[in-house]
């Protein structure tokens, strides 16, 4: 009987408590298929939750394999500091999995930090080739291996006439510039004075404060919905209710809600941020905007529900690209990777 490798997965396992299904929670459990996979942490406190993981890397470092450390740009960028020296020390391969939009800044505001991470991993592996890209400029080695969609999970919903209903589903966060989207419904209301928007996520900072602001300033309180967190299986039914899927970052990767959208069927209008262009091809399989820019993002809304047959086709090649985010078409890298 062939010994399965054995994998540490370390990340913020946050999923029970914030209702989201994060990369940590999917990927983990499709690993399983290959690997004997452990998880730390899902512990709440950011100090306790650093302090599990150390012990997790220590308790286990002579039944890992590989140690995978989900990779931020933000506080998190610490946390994969101090877990892939200690698997250095402990001479145990690391992969550090890249997340955060803003990470190449990082490598250019700490670019000693960055090389006792990223230099002495085993692999980095990018989810974008945005950030491929801008990690082997500086002379990282870096895979490209796609975030994980399940697409089973996902039905495609046809919409060959299209309401003036936006969706938006990402955090509170100033680099999600959430603010933008009121703004943009606005602007909207001159043309489509019925259009409306559902804002689904945690508040993650003041933007979510400003946002309520926003919204009662600007006298939209009947036209916004604001849900707090719904886990993936009700934020995909109540898509259904929408026509019009809109991302107002700042800042980017490739989210995955917008994998999702991409899956559902949602046309897609999406600022150019970081990695956006590379997951989103403007007027293929979506539209991209400036970032900032409200009024052009207004008028693509405006456009795709002037010409629906647009908006059909767009929607239809992007699911035709999420479902090359499947796990069947994904895995065989992974496990290439793991060998």
């Amino acid at each position: 009987m062939k010994i399965r490798k054995s994998i540490l997965y370390i990340g913020n396992n946050l999923t029970q408590k914030s209702g989201y299904n994060s990369t940590i929670a999917v990927l983990s459990k499709l690993l399983k298929e290959n690997y004997q996979v452990r998880v730390a942490s899902a512990k709440p406190n950011k100090f306790l939750r650093l302090i599990d993981m150390i012990s997790a890397v220590i308790k286990f470092n002579k039944q890992t394999d590989f140690i995978l450390i989900d990779t931020f740009s933000t506080i998190n960028f610490y946390y994969a500091l101090i877990i892939s020296q200690l698997a250095r020390l402990l001479k145990i391969k690391y992969v550090p999995i890249l997340h955060g939009g803003n990470l190449p800044h990082r490598l250019e505001q700490f670019p000693i930090l960055s090389k006792l991470i990223f230099k002495h991993a085993y692999a980095n592996v990018a989810p974008s080739n945005y950030l491929k890209v801008a990690f082997e400029k500086i002379g990282f080695k870096t895979l490209y291996i796609p975030n994980v969609l399940n697409i089973s999970d996902y039905d495609f919903k046809s919409r060959m006439t299209l309401k003036p209903n936006l969706l938006y589903v990402r955090a509170f966060d100033k680099i999600y510039n959430p603010t933008m989207a009121i703004e943009v419904l606005f602007a909207l209301q001159k043309t489509y004075p019925q259009a409306t928007l559902c804002m689904i996520g945690p508040a993650k900072d003041h933007s979510y404060q400003e946002t309520l602001l926003k919204i009662k300033a600007l006298n939209l309180e009947n036209s916004v919905e604001i849900t707090g967190v719904l886990p993936k299986e009700m934020w995909c039914k109540k898509s259904e209710a929408f026509d019009i899927f809109i991302n107002t970052t700042n800042f980017d990767n490739t989210p995955v809600s917008i994998m999702e959208a991409m899956a559902l069927g949602l046309p897609i209008v999406s600022t150019n941020a970081g990695g956006l262009p590379y997951l989103i091809e403007d007027k293929l399989d979506g539209v991209l905007v400036n970032k900032g820019d409200v009024k052009q993002m207004a008028f693509e809304i405006v456009n795709l529900l002037k010409n629906p047959l647009f908006a059909s086709q767009i929607a239809t090649l992007a699911r035709k690209k999420a479902e090359s985010f499947d796990w069947n078409q994904v895995k065989n890298a992974w496990f290439a990777l793991l060998k």
